[in-house]
């Protein structure tokens, strides 16, 4: 599962995990991603969405169809 969220685009950043000894090492910060299942009332199925825990919050405050609208503007596929 690719870790980006399908509504706000977040992916994995990079940056440095630094030691005691204050050497630096490379790492990945990986966004806290989802698999969540919404009811979309318009079609009348139900739609699987991987989102970031940000994504699942701006779901909640602007509604599932349209976030399902943003999606679909953004070229991806629900």
């Amino acid at each position: 599962m690719p870790a980006r969220c399908q509504l706000t685009g977040a992916g994995p950043a990079f940056g440095n995990t630094i030691s005691h000894s204050h050497r630096r090492t490379r790492r990945r910060f990986d966004p806290n991603i989802q698999r969540k299942r919404y009811w979309l009332p318009s079609e009348g199925r139900h739609v699987r969405l991987t989102l970031s825990t940000k994504g699942i919050k701006t779901v909640d405050a602007i509604g599932i169809e349209a976030a399902v609208a943003r999606i679909r503007a953004r070229g991806g596929k629900v």
